[in-house]
């Protein structure tokens, strides 16, 4: 199965679900957008295939979101599209496409949804919460 994680190395959010994907025994299309960027026709396509908006994939916090006065809900989604390309990191991460489905996986255990098997168990969060417990089941 093919699987693409535009991930953020920096965000544990994002670690986490590469860290599901890989335990899934699929390695993924990893894609540091920080890095890369977007482009309109790109986040067209992924926002319209996981059902969201700009705004909603928008990330408000740990970004320059404030500053660059998009909070503000008259900011019309061409303005947002237009400070996401300029500003990779206001695009909320981490977005995954797999033969199952587009997804903003926040939380983590979102991914789950996108594999084909589910990774065996026990396995944690960075934060030591369980995913998956010792039978291989979903927690939570």
């Amino acid at each position: 199965m093919s699987i693409v994680i535009h991930h953020n190395p920096a965000c544990g959010t994002s670690r986490n679900v590469l860290e599901l994907i890989r335990a899934s025994g699929t390695e993924p299309t990893v894609i540091e957008y920080l890095q890369t960027g977007w482009t309109r026709p790109q986040l067209h396509a992924l926002f319209a295939a996981a059902g969201l908006t700009p705004r909603d994939a928008l990330r408000t916090s740990k970004s320059p979101a404030a500053e660059l006065g998009l909070l503000d809900e008259s900011v019309d989604d061409e303005t947002l599209l237009d400070a996401m390309i300029a500003h990779p990191v206001l695009v909320n991460r981490p977005i995954v496409a797999s033969p199952k489905g587009v997804r903003l996986c926040r939380p983590s255990e979102t991914v789950l949804d996108l594999l084909d098997r589910l990774p065996p168990g026990p396995l944690f969060k960075e934060d030591g919460s369980a995913v998956i417990d010792a039978d291989g089941r979903r927690v939570g």
